[in-house]
């Protein structure tokens, strides 16, 4: 099968920011997360070299503007889409639109679901219309005046349409009104967005990987995500500096625990919930979901990542590749195994 890679790499972020503010910005003047989402070239070759080892013919394409030239050259079976963006709400949706308008068959969601799942209020919205918990929150654009009256208390301010724990830092829980006034206007301002105000949960913290499609959606290992090897002052979140910080291939944080500790009643809710959402925002093939624990032990959903990360060094903890890994699969059969699911829904042969 010919196999066409689209990525974003954070040297084509860098080029696309660039390009849009018209100058050649000097790097201390760029958020320093603004790039989390990029694919580095390691990441890309290992996974070019995943599925060629399955037989495939592999090339990698950067979802810039040249792509539609490209995609058009190479001619391929199927597009592998792992690609980010940067700007706006449908970002994500980029590489699937122009997979749909020229008909070529390509992995993961389709363009509405991408962007549904990017915007944290619109995702919270449809959870909360079918009773799928999730954390009561607050949405506040640039336009309109804040108003915090009736608001619980701790609070966690975030981008509302970023991933990769863009805009979400350790002083981003908020405690009081001040500081949530303060962190909302500041994100309004940096990231160029509404932001989400989002009551902070309390319990356990999970992320959990689910793939298939129909009646074959499987989930795969949960993993427990462990706050306790966080700085001392840090609070219990995956912040910005949890992830890309304080975690390194050199000195890796054990805040992993991949399968949780968790009885076989936990695990069937968190498995439950995880199942329902996956349907009800009709993802395809894969996706990471984060659930975390309310002060009741209910399963609320915080998040869902239906391009998830999958960096290919185990000491990475990159999420997907661990449940996938404690689950049987190396690296190459987890992306050949996404390849599968998107051959199958189009009927395709491999």
């Amino acid at each position: 099968m010919k196999i066409a890679l689209v990525y974003s790499s954070k040297d084509g972020l860098l080029k696309e920011f660039k390009s849009r503010q018209g100058r050649d910005i000097p790097q201390t003047e760029i958020p320093v997360d603004f790039f989390a989402e990029g694919d580095s070239p390691e990441t890309i070759q290992a996974i070019i070299h995943a599925l060629e080892s399955k037989g495939h013919q592999v090339v990698g394409i950067e979802a810039d503007q040249l792509l539609n030239g490209q995609l058009n050259g190479y001619q391929p079976d199927l597009v592998f889409n792992i690609a980010e963006g940067l700007f706006g709400d449908f970002r994500e949706s980029f590489v699937p639109m122009i997979c749909e308008k020229y008909n070529i068959p390509y992995t993961g969601s389709d363009p509405l679901t991408l962007s549904i799942c990017l915007n944290k209020a619109r995702t919270k919205e449809l959870l909360s219309y079918y009773q799928i918990p999730n954390a009561p929150f607050r949405i506040f654009s640039p336009q309109y005046e804040i108003s915090l009256d009736e608001f619980e208390f701790p609070a966690i301010v975030k981008p509302v349409s970023e991933g990769s724990s863009k805009g979400i830092f350790n002083d981003s829980v908020v405690e009081n009104i001040e500081q949530a006034n303060a962190r909302i206007w500041e994100k309004i301002e940096k990231y160029q967005q509404p932001v989400i105000l989002e009551k902070f949960l309390k319990g356990e913290e999970y992320t959990v990987a689910v793939w298939g499609n129909g009646n074959e959606i499987e989930v795969l290992p949960i993993v427990a995500i462990q706050y306790s090897s966080l700085p001392k002052d840090a609070h219990p979140i995956y912040s910005y500096e949890a992830k890309w910080v304080w975690d390194t291939p050199e000195n890796p944080l054990e805040i992993f625990q991949c399968p949780a500790p968790l009885s076989f009643a936990e695990k069937r809710k968190i498995e439950k919930v995880a199942c329902d959402t996956y349907k009800v925002l009709q993802i395809r093939d894969w996706c990471r979901i984060d659930v975390r624990l309310d002060e009741t032990g209910i399963p609320n959903i915080l998040e869902l990542n239906p391009l998830p990360g999958i960096l290919p060094n185990p000491e990475d903890n990159s999420c997907f590749p661990k449940a996938a890994r404690t689950a049987g699969y190396d690296y190459a059969g987890m992306l050949n195994k996404v390849v599968e699911f998107a051959a199958k829904r189009y009927g395709m042969k491999i």
